[in-house]
């Protein structure tokens, strides 16, 4: 390494301490293919395994080592080369070496032209991101068609490296440091990456020693791009710190990968338990979620935006931190806050509440109510009122006086009532005369004394009789109208609970 006149060594021009090809252990590739395969189970005997080859080096040796293992594993192989159409020439070049090579080996190769460029002119988008796109969409068609139930991917340690360190500078968390998952599930196939503790220079080797043809693809060598210049400058230079960088961000990477699938499952646990589906939204309980730890407030809160969120994008961290915050925070009693992709969370009384904005405009309903009988659904409010009717006896009055101080149900004497009912929201100046007290409310003070969270108050039902008078607000108060008394005869008897039968009240 150059030093400069004071004798410290310079480190504006550091010399990669990356061996060449020839250094590399070909040998390593079939034994880490191998055992990688059994250790994590990444293949069944009698699997057929797609192999993504793009015709670079490390797509054309994982073909060619799976396939000299696959009758040791009792697997089939199939290859499938998407040509993207940004290298005209290039693409021809490495598309015939691919055919040439699948061609050689007898392993049946499916081929697509995809033609990126024309899409982005007609459609728009990112160009990374809908190549990406296009090329994920061919390759689950092409396993269909193969009857592959995994497609395996050539990504290798040092792409392993580079991406836990791209993610560490533009500020990760420890789900991001996990890197690039051994497997995941897409569609109806499983992603599988074979190579991810392999480094570039034993596939080269690998190739070397076997014969395998390749295409060097010349934009690899593009410092323009994010990824390339983490690989060509970033890398070295921090190795001239570290001869083994690769190794460590790769270990790091296994640590945070394992870490992030427990808190990941322990996250879907919180989820299935505590938070709730109402009205097109998620909700949950704050003191539920206040007991929880940092870790799993924040994984639970990604979780639930994605549930919600109709575009396929992460939500940052300043987001999730906002939200987290105004769930734990106290005052004022509600607070609500919008968010990216076209999600809304609030916090009202203790109920924290995530929905898509879209969903929460209020649609005017008026339900009539000829002959109060059986159960009628509110679904814009996700309610449901239960009606019968009841014969009076000697000791019911007082019975269904105590029955009345039960919020969500409510006893009428039928003879006092007027026909039809009617069930609608609130409207502005609504008044109800409150049982037990003297004159008239609004209706909107006793949402607000009730403490009925401000996201439901333009969507729950008011109970109101054929003269127009507000009988009762179910899971609140009942009015003075209508009571039961020792001339009553017959009782109307009113319920409500939760579209679906839950017993939780209808009015928290």
């Amino acid at each position: 390494m150059a030093s400069t006149d004071s004798g410290q060594p310079d480190r504006t021009r550091p010399e990669p301490l990356r061996p060449p090809a020839s250094a590399g252990d070909p040998d390593r590739v079939r034994r880490e293919l191998l055992r990688m395969g059994a250790d994590e189970r990444l293949w069944e005997p009698g699997d057929t395994v797609l192999v993504a080859v793009s015709g670079g080096p490390d797509s054309m040796a994982l073909l060619h080592a799976l396939h000299a293992a696959a009758p040791q594993l009792g697997v089939s192989v199939a290859a499938a080369h998407a040509d993207h159409g940004f290298r005209p020439q290039a693409s021809a070049r490495e598309a015939e070496t691919v055919r040439g090579f699948c061609a050689r080996l007898g392993v049946p190769c499916d081929t697509a032209e995809l033609d990126v460029p024309a899409h982005l002119a007609e459609h728009g988008g990112n160009k990374q991101a809908e190549a990406r796109r296009l090329r994920y969409r061919f390759l689950l068609e092409a396993a269909e068609r193969a009857g592959a139930p995994r497609i395996a991917l050539a990504h290798h340690a040092d792409d392993q490296a580079e991406t836990v360190l791209m993610r560490l500078l533009r500020g990760s968390s420890s789900a991001g440091l996990s890197g690039i998952p051994l497997r995941r599930q897409e569609g109806k196939a499983e992603l599988i990456r074979p190579l991810l503790r392999i480094h570039k220079p034993d596939l080269l080797a690998y190739c070397e020693r076997h014969g395998v043809p390749y295409e060097e693809d010349a934009s690899n060598r593009s410092a323009d791009y994010t990824r390339n210049a983490i690989r060509l400058e970033a890398m070295p230079y921090l190795e001239t710190f570290n001869g083994r960088l690769a190794e460590s961000l790769c270990r790091t990477a296994e640590s945070a990968s394992a870490e992030s699938d427990y808190l990941d499952a322990r996250t879907k646990e919180v989820f299935a338990s505590s938070v709730v589906s109402e009205r097109g939204g998620l909700t949950m309980s704050g003191a539920a979620f206040a007991a929880l730890h940092v870790a799993l407030q924040r994984r639970l809160i990604k979780l639930i935006l994605d549930y919600l969120a109709l575009e396929m994008a992460p939500s940052s961290f300043d987001e999730v931190e906002r939200i987290r915050v105004g769930a734990l925070s106290g005052t004022p009693a509600s607070w609500r806050v919008d968010l990216s992709r076209g999600l809304r969370f609030r916090r009202e009384y203790g109920r924290l509440a995530w929905t898509r904005r879209a969903d929460e405009k209020p649609l005017p309903y008026a339900v009539e109510i000829p002959e109060p009988d059986g159960v009628w659904t509110i679904a814009e409010a996700g309610l449901e009122i239960r009606f019968s009717a009841h014969r009076h006896t000697r000791d019911g009055t007082a019975r269904f006086a105590a029955s009345d101080a039960d919020a969500r149900t409510a006893f009428f004497d039928w003879d006092k009532l007027e026909l039809p009912l009617l069930l609608r929201p609130r409207r502005s100046g609504d008044r109800m005369r409150p049982l037990g007290l003297n004159g008239t409310k609004k209706v909107q003070d006793m949402f607000v004394d009730g403490k009925l969270p401000p996201s439901r108050r333009p969507f729950l039902p008011l109970l109101c009789d054929g003269g127009g008078r507000i009988l009762w607000i179910p899971g609140l108060r009942r009015s003075s109208h209508a009571l039961a008394d020792e001339g009553t005869r017959l009782l109307l008897r009113a319920e409500v609970r939760p579209a679906g039968g839950s017993s939780e009240p209808a009015g928290e």
